[in-house]
Parts: structure tokens; sequence; C-alpha cells
């Protein structure tokens, strides 16, 4: 039997990727809904998981005039293996500045209505100039502590490109004990995401790494997909 929010992400997926474009967006009197495949521009978007896994995955914004926003992203539905769905909330207060830097802050709710022990939540702000966006986050649980920074740059004016870099530490509260007597009490992980959307296709890159390797992936639970250095590309077309 599907759960609630397995259905929720289900139809937000299907409304993301059937919209006409890589993102939708409607006036709702003094809102905004937006509707995408890929994250949109605020800064809880930019701090979401990296990869999405499946076919379906997409997420949606609620912007209204006043600043206020709250979003949902969907990036795994939990049907491929080895995956759980998983659903990124946020609710968040942007003050964007035409001539000079705005700002953002928020909170994110990242949930596995499948593994509700690993549900965690995180706090975050930033600054945005012109098109470029500065922030960081930080999730502390009784566990581990998650410290991210995020520099995302739209470059769609000079090369037609959205760049997105991550780094991230993550501090563990007891350390993790590996074969042979060696122990792991944090580790760092990173991305980089470039996409470019060419007539009905979005087309991306994504790079992602970390410094643990070998046994140490055994303990590794990051941002990313996947322990060391991994490459994906991606080809997306829109269903009409």
């Amino acid at each position: 039997m599907f759960s609630r929010q397995r259905m929720l992400a289900i139809l937000v997926s299907l409304a993301a990727t059937t919209a006409e474009a890589q993102m939708m967006a409607r006036d709702l009197g003094s809102f905004e809904l937006q509707m995408g495949t890929i994250p949109g521009r605020s800064m809880a978007q930019g701090l979401v998981q990296p990869a999405s896994h499946g076919a379906f995955h997409g997420g949606l914004d609620l912007n209204h005039a006043s600043g206020w926003y709250f979003g949902q992203w969907q990036p795994a539905t939990g049907f491929a293996d080895g995956t759980l769905l998983e659903l990124n909330s946020y609710l968040g207060y942007a003050r964007p500045f035409a001539e000079r830097p705005g700002y953002e802050v928020g909170v994110i709710r990242y949930t596995f209505p499948d593994l509700r022990a690993i549900d965690r939540h995180a706090f975050y702000g930033g600054l945005t100039l012109d098109r470029g966006r500065f922030g960081a986050s930080v999730s502390h649980e009784p566990w581990r502590t998650d410290s991210t920074l995020l520099m995302d740059f739209d470059l769609s004016r000079y090369w037609g490109v959205d760049l997105s870099l991550k780094y991230s530490n993550h501090a563990l509260a007891h350390p993790a004990h590996l074969p042979g007597g060696r122990t792991l009490s944090s580790f760092n992980d990173w991305s980089l995401n470039l996409s470019r959307h060419w007539r009905s296709m979005q087309m991306g890159m994504t790079y992602t790494g970390t410094d643990v390797s070998g046994t140490g992936c055994m303990a590794y639970a990051g941002h990313n997909e996947h322990c060391e250095d991994f490459f994906m590309l991606r080809f997306e077309k829109t269903l009409r």
C-alpha cells in the first residue's frame, strides 16, 4: 500500500516531468507557483541532494510577493534497487535587492518515509548577488553534525550553463570502527554540477567525490549517492 508521502512524491514528479520546459511558472494572485525537473533558484534547492534517481524526479516552489516561500523537491521515488523514497521540504524567506546583495534564510526537512530513523533537518542562509548565490547550512543531530557550503552561478547570459559547487563536512559524535583497527570520526564530500537547456532537452554533468575510500566506504553516509569519485551525464527530454 502506498503511503501518503509516496503518492505525493509521484504526483510532484509527474507534474514536473510533464512541464513544457525545465521550469514552468504560473501566477496565482500574490503567489507564484514553479514546477520543474531541475532545482530552481532558491537557496534551499541548491542544498538538496545533487543526484536524482530514476526517471521521475522534480519539485515545486510556492513563492509569495512578501518574500516567503515553501517548496518540496523529490530526488528519489525509492523504486530503484538500493534507493529510498526521499522528500526534501523547505520553508524560507528571501529578500532580493536590485542593486545590492539580497539575503535568504530557512529550514529544510529531509524525510525518508521508509526509514524514519534517518529523517533530519537543516538550517540554511546565504547571500544573492546578481545571478550568483553563496550559502551555508548546518544540521546537528545527536549522532552527527553536517555543515555545507554552496556556490551557485547562473552563467546563461555568457555560456548558457548553470554551475553549482557544494562542499560538506560530516562530523560523527562517535567514531565508526573500521577493519584493521582504524576509526573514522569525520569526512568530507563535494559535488560539481553543470546543466544546460537546449531546445526541448536538459543536459547536465555531475561529479561527486569524497575523501573516504576503500573500507572507509562502509561508514560513508554523506550527501553523495556514491562513495569515492563518480561522474554522471544526464540527457532529459520533457514529455508533451
